[in-house]
């Protein structure tokens, strides 16, 4: 991993078993993609100080012994009065993906801010989880056979599935039936391989090709058979004008993937990849 501390941070933080990641800590490590000095320490104890501010003006019943009053309080808190919502003015601001900001700005995007409520739930004893369905991402709560949906990029919402459908609909610009298997619960690893996805999105509409690398770096760690990251990491290289590991990157991509529809598209790609490393010797 080279001389990236942050990396081998983030690698050690997503090491462990996946119900043992702490996901607000591994979150903070991917901020330091901007604020390579930050310190997760002051921003877990923020979301240690909202869950206890929403527990002291919760109601007696809602302490403890009614998880629907006290997930209404949450909801109440980080939305209604400290205006948590998402960044509609600029949504593809990178801001948006990290946790601090997020925290600092209350605007983020679906999942950051989907994570700030589950991490303030789970500090309040409720269990809440990400629901990743295509192009939105909710949080859920099970509550014996019933499942409560919130929409926290729209102030923490309770939504319904067909409501989730239209959403999904115009996020992706077509109909998608939701069947059982997109509401199951992410996992830790999967809640952060889709927020490192958005930001790499965010940097590659910038052509910020060095933040993409490092992005995909992380994605690595997380999925480090995944051959398409390679090819994309190759092509951000290539933008950087480090055509011989691009070309690496490339050459490995086609081996893995013989079959691939863009294989004589990455394969010509990489035949002038090595004709201008060929003639810089």
């Amino acid at each position: 991993m080279g001389d990236d501390p942050a990396l081998r941070e983030f690698a050690v933080e997503v090491g462990r078993p996946d119900g043992q990641i702490d996901l607000a800590r591994a979150a903070l490590v991917v901020a330091r993609l901007e604020y390579s000095d930050l310190s997760p320490a002051p921003y877990l104890r923020r979301l240690d100080e909202l869950a206890a501010a929403s527990g002291r003006h919760a109601r007696p019943a809602a302490r403890g012994r009614d998880p629907l009053g006290q997930l209404h309080r949450v909801r109440e808190y980080l939305f209604a009065e400290l205006g948590f919502s998402g960044n509609r003015r600029d949504y593809f601001d990178p801001r948006n993906s990290f946790v601090n900001d997020v925290l600092d700005r209350r605007l983020g995007i679906p999942i950051t801010l989907s994570l700030v409520l589950i991490e303030v739930g789970r500090r309040v004893g409720l269990e809440l989880h990400g629901i990743g369905l295509p192009g939105h991402f909710i949080t859920g709560l099970r509550m014996g056979d019933d499942r409560i949906l919130l929409d926290a990029f729209n102030r923490g919402r309770i939504v319904t599935a067909e409501s989730c459908e239209a959403v999904v609909a115009k996020a992706v610009g077509r109909p998608v039936p939701l069947t059982e298997a997109h509401w199951n619960p992410v996992g830790k690893r999967q809640f952060l391989a889709r927020m490192l996805n958005n930001l790499k999105a965010v940097y590659w509409r910038r052509e910020a090709w060095d933040k993409a690398v490092q992005v995909l770096d992380r994605m690595l760690v997380l999925a480090p058979g995944a051959a398409v990251l390679g090819r994309d990491r190759g092509t951000a290289l290539q933008h950087l004008g480090e055509h011989h590991r691009a070309a690496v990157e490339w050459e490995r991509y086609l081996a893995r993937c013989p079959q691939a529809d863009d294989y004589e598209q990455v394969r010509g790609r990489l035949r002038k990849a090595r004709e201008h490393v060929a003639r810089l010797n």
